[in-house]
C-alpha cells in the first residue's frame, strides 16, 4: 500500500519533489512566479502539490528556452478559458522562431570555426595562425607567411633528430 502524501511540506521537501534548488525556490518568489507560501505557526513556509506543479511547470518552460518574463504571461495564459491555448501556442511559435534563427547563427559560427580549424597548421608562428589572424579582424591570409616558413611542416614545440 502506498504511503498517504503530507498534504503540505517544507521549502526542502518542494525543492525536492520539484527537482531544483531551495535558492531556486526563493528566487521565483522574490521574482512574483511563485505566490508567497502560507506559513506555519512556527514561522516555517508550508507549500503544497498546487505548488510543486508550478515549479516544475517554470523549470521545464525554462527547458525550452523561455525567459522568466514569458515564463510569467504563459502561468497567466494558462487560467485564460477563451484565448489562453492560442495565446499560448503563438508564444510558442515565436519561441521556436527564436531557437531556428540561433540554431542559424550556431552552425554559421560552427562552419567558420571549422575552416579556421582545419586552414591552421597547428604550429610555427604565431602571425601564421589562421585562427588568430581572424580574432585580429585580419583576412587568415593577409600576413600568412606559406605554410612551410610558419610552422616548417611540425607542430609547434616539437623537434625532429635532425633539428637535434
Amino acid at each position: 500500500m502506498a504511503t498517504p502524501l503530507p498534504r503540505s511540506f517544507t521549502i526542502g521537501a518542494l525543492a525536492q519533489r520539484a527537482e531544483v534548488a531551495i535558492d531556486t525556490i526563493r528566487y521565483y518568489e522574490r521574482e512574483g512566479l511563485l505566490p508567497s507560501p502560507r506559513r506555519r505557526a512556527s514561522g516555517y513556509r508550508e507549500y503544497g502539490e498546487s505548488e510543486v506543479r508550478r515549479v516544475r511547470f517554470i523549470r521545464r518552460a525554462k527547458d525550452l528556452g523561455f525567459s522568466l518574463d514569458e515564463i510569467r504571461e504563459l502561468l497567466e495564459l494558462e487560467t485564460d478559458r477563451e484565448n489562453g491555448v492560442e495565446a499560448v501556442k503563438q508564444r510558442a511559435m515565436q519561441r521556436l522562431q527564436d531557437l531556428d534563427r540561433r540554431l542559424a547563427q550556431l552552425t554559421e559560427m560552427r562552419d567558420e570555426l571549422a575552416q579556421l580549424v582545419a586552414a591552421c597548421p597547428g604550429g610555427g608562428e604565431p602571425e601564421c595562425c589562421p585562427i588568430l589572424s581572424t580574432m585580429h579582424g585580419e583576412s587568415p591570409t593577409a600576413h600568412q607567411a606559406p605554410v612551410s616558413a610558419c610552422c616548417q611542416g611540425k607542430a609547434a614545440g616539437t623537434t625532429t633528430r635532425e633539428d637535434s
